[in-house]
């Protein structure tokens, strides 16, 4: 006799689960049940929809609940929501929103992807008629329509994550003007705050207040639109609120079933995607993973790790024998023309879960200098100090992000080291890269760092330095000293250094800047190589530690 396996949620979790399974089990009868209206659908799309880069509405659904059921013998029922798991007796209790009725369907198996939940500050906040959160297709289409007929000036997106820059960026495409409110004290928060400074400096330039390090308190109609008060007492004044401040797990059937759950409420699952109840699978953003690089447990909402567990949990369904390995958070973002990157663990997480790291900043370009059109990347790598063992890479940049990013999560899955990434062979040719790509750059620095050719400070230690006990040397032209350097500092360009050797102390340790780090890393091994014992590079240079001392 042929499986009965019920899957609740239809879109990311939902229906790859549903289409694994079918792909596998031809007998099988499977149900998904989802309590929207649409099933499937391009959420990681919704904010370009409203800012009018997608302009069909139909490109927003990969496939309609016909289509889908057409296609893989699936009895979908949408504006069905489960609201209630009997465990005992192996059914659950739909609520069929379209009739209001009640009914029970019996399971051999259950797979939960319910997904998550935008968190609202205040329940009443979201009854005003020009606040919204964005989590589903009806929801982008009532941001739209308001748009479309109140014709707001002024917009306020609450939340600096992947969701509400995209917002503030769609937003401000359609001509409002947009404010940002966060609570940290800097944007995107999978990035460290030195690298955020990039940010915060482009989406300046582009006309975007930001209000970091402060909380949403208040938010009050008035006769000139909608008054927000901030944590600090300050007002600001807007025509609509995005609250775009993160998600939490919708765990709720799992709880009230009495399924294990752990960190804020997630569902508690095993490598297999099974639950508590060997019966009861879990997928996508309600549940509990692991950080492959700590081990630690983490709540992660991302598609592409939703996506991957429902195949995993289909295939033990089916008897395959397929394990998750954990999450690494690798993500990337659109912010204007420019683009940011993360993977792996940021300086703050390896911090809490006491990580002995380490790290380097490099600047390279998108391809050859010489080719037209090349951009700057910032990468930031993070590794064992150790063995060298890659820990988290982040990037932001312009052109070719994305590729060095896709190399850097790689790389991070296989376990390398950062002397691996300096032998790896990528594609090279003028146009798309460089005989030393960007990760090998990357590689190459940390290699150094590692193997004890050059010791490095950073941008944090520099205005701790002892001018009596140390000197701070800048390398780069007379030019450029002029226009601003570190304070205390001497400077001596690297192509006089030999010359004028005899105006440094070698008894003294010497901490050596250039614009981003290279030519003191050659002026470095020149004065090791002199009889200077202590000397550092500082990693990134003096561009980084401008940006940071700015922001």
């Amino acid at each position: 006799m042929s499986r009965k396996i019920v899957i609740v949620g239809g879109v990311a979790g939902g229906a790859t689960a549903a289409a694994r399974l079918r792909r596998l089990d031809e007998n099988a009868r499977i149900v998904m049940f989802e309590k929207g209206e649409h099933i499937s659908f391009a959420n990681c799309g919704l904010p370009y929809y409203i800012g009018g880069v997608i302009r069909s509405k139909d490109k927003l659904t990969l496939q309609t609940p016909e289509s889908f059921s057409r296609r893989y013998n699936v009895d979908v029922r949408v504006k069905s929501e489960v609201i209630r798991i009997n465990r005992q007796d192996k059914t659950v209790t739909v609520k069929d929103h379209h009739t209001g009725n009640t009914y029970e369907e019996a399971y051999d198996v259950l797979i939960l992807s319910p997904g998550a939940e935008p968190m609202v500050p205040n329940p009443d906040w979201a009854r005003l008629d020009a606040v919204f959160t964005l989590r589903s297709i009806p929801d982008t289409f009532k941001i739209t329509e308001y748009v479309q007929r109140i014709n707001p000036r002024r917009a306020v997106v609450v939340g600096a994550g992947y969701v509400g820059m995209e917002m503030a960026e769609n937003l401000h495409q359609l001509g409002l003007e947009v404010s940002i409110i966060e609570m940290a004290d800097h944007v995107i928060p999978p990035l460290d705050a030195e690298m955020a400074a990039e940010v915060h400096h482009h989406i300046l330039g582009k006309g975007i207040s930001l209000y970091l390090g402060k909380g949403l308190t208040a938010i009050r109609q008035s006769a000139g639109g909608y008054e927000l008060t901030l944590s600090d007492g300050e007002n600001l004044t807007a025509d609509m609120v995005i609250l775009a401040a993160g998600v939490r797990p919708d765990s709720r059937l799992a709880v009230e079933a009495g399924l294990e759950t752990g960190l804020r409420g997630c569902i508690v699952t095993n490598d297999r995607m099974q639950t508590s109840d060997p019966s009861i699978y879990a997928v996508g953003d309600a549940i509990e993973v692991k950080d492959f690089v700590t081990g630690k447990k983490v709540f992660v909402p991302l598609a592409s790790p939703a996506n991957k567990q429902a195949r995993i949990a289909a295939d033990n369904i089916c008897g395959l024998d397929s394990t998750y390995g954990g999450t690494q958070g690798t993500a990337i973002l659109k912010v204007f023309d420019m683009t940011v990157a993360v993977t792996g663990n940021s300086e703050r997480a390896l911090k809490a879960a006491g990580v002995d790291y380490e790290k380097s900043y490099t600047y390279s370009a998108s391809h050859a200098g010489y080719y037209p059109g090349a951009t700057f990347m910032t990468i930031k790598l993070l590794f064992e100090r150790k063995s060298g063992t890659i820990l988290g890479a982040q990037i932001v940049g312009h052109q070719g992000v994305d590729k060095r990013m896709d190399v850097l999560a790689t790389a991070i899955r296989a376990r390398m080291t950062v002397r691996d990434l300096a032998g790896l062979e990528l594609a090279y040719a003028p146009p798309f890269g460089s005989a030393k790509d960007p990760v090998n750059i990357a590689g190459y620095v940390a290699s150094n760092i590692l193997n004890g050719t050059m010791r490095i400070f950073h941008w944090h230690d520099a205005d701790g330095l002892d001018a009596s006990r140390a000197t701070l040397l800048d390398v780069r032209t007379e030019a450029e000293f002029k226009k601003g350097t570190l304070k205390n500092a001497v400077n001596i360009p690297l192509d006089s250094l030999r010359e004028r050797l005899d105006e440094l102390d070698k008894n003294k340790p010497v901490y050596v800047f250039c614009q981003v780090g290279f030519r003191s890393y050659v002026a470095s091994r020149i004065l090791m190589q002199k009889g200077f014992r202590e000397v550092y590079n500082l990693s990134g240079g003096y561009r980084l530690y401008k940006l940071v001392a700015s922001r």
